[in-house]
């Protein structure tokens, strides 16, 4: 054959483009776990504080990973821990909010 095969040298999950991206990949778990913690506590109305703080810190995390984002698939995760962020937060606002009558 005329064509040769390019061989894949990376098998990170995230770095398409054959490049490291440790900041990237730092975002995205974080991102990706505290939208998990802000998803499942939002099930319960006792732990609103942890859901909307998760919440919070997860979306501003999550936006941040997608200013600094390099390829599709660090967007693609971090779109998914962005939602699940934002509905932590907004489940976790609607419960009691960031403070819940621990001030005032």
């Amino acid at each position: 054959m005329a064509q040769a095969i390019r061989p894949r040298s990376s098998v990170s999950l995230f770095a398409t483009d054959g490049k490291a991206h440790p900041l990237q990949d730092t975002l995205v778990a974080v991102t990706l776990v505290l939208g998990a913690l802000a998803f499942v506590t939002a099930m319960f109305h006792n732990l609103h504080l942890i859901s909307s703080w998760a919440g919070l810190i997860g979306i501003l995390t999550g936006a941040y990973g997608q200013y600094v984002s390099v390829t599709t698939r660090e967007r693609f995760a971090l779109i998914l821990g962005l939602g699940a962020s934002a509905v932590g937060f907004f489940l976790g606002m609607a419960h009691g909010g960031l403070f819940g009558g621990l001030i005032g």
